[in-house]
């Protein structure tokens, strides 16, 4: 394979690994707000339970997409991207764009976890 063929196919891999994180995370943020209606649960449960979709979302994306070569690389850019495009979106809805120490606390575990995620995925195909 070219090197031009195997940086599309990667990027390519990473971007519906991103997609794919994006929908999940999504469908199990909804699902668990159905579930938040209903249960009388706590405030506190909110945010761990919101860092757990985010991170299983960035693991499966970057384990079913991620193949070939650097599936570690290609997996910490699913969870980065993942988190970036999030941020906006979130930051776009609720009209606020500042930024904390949180935001990057949570780009060093998305990539950590799309790393994860990307060496899983590497290794299932064999």
């Amino acid at each position: 394979m070219r090197n031009e063929e195997y940086a599309f196919e990667g990027a390519f891999s990473v971007i519906k690994g991103v997609l794919t994180s994006l929908g999940l995370s999504l469908l199990l943020a909804i699902v668990f707000a159905v579930i938040l209606r209903t249960a009388s649960l706590g405030n506190g449960v909110i945010y761990p339970v919101n860092q757990g979709i985010k991170g299983v979302s960035v693991a499966i994306g970057a384990g079913i997409f991620v193949k070939g070569e650097k599936g570690w690389l290609k997996g910490m850019a699913v969870g980065i991207l993942f988190t970036a495009l999030s941020y906006l979106a979130f930051s776009a809805i609720g009209h606020d764009f500042s930024l904390s120490w949180m935001i990057f606390l949570e780009l060093l575990l998305s990539a950590f976890t799309g790393a994860l995620g990307g060496i899983i995925g590497v290794n299932r195909q064999r």
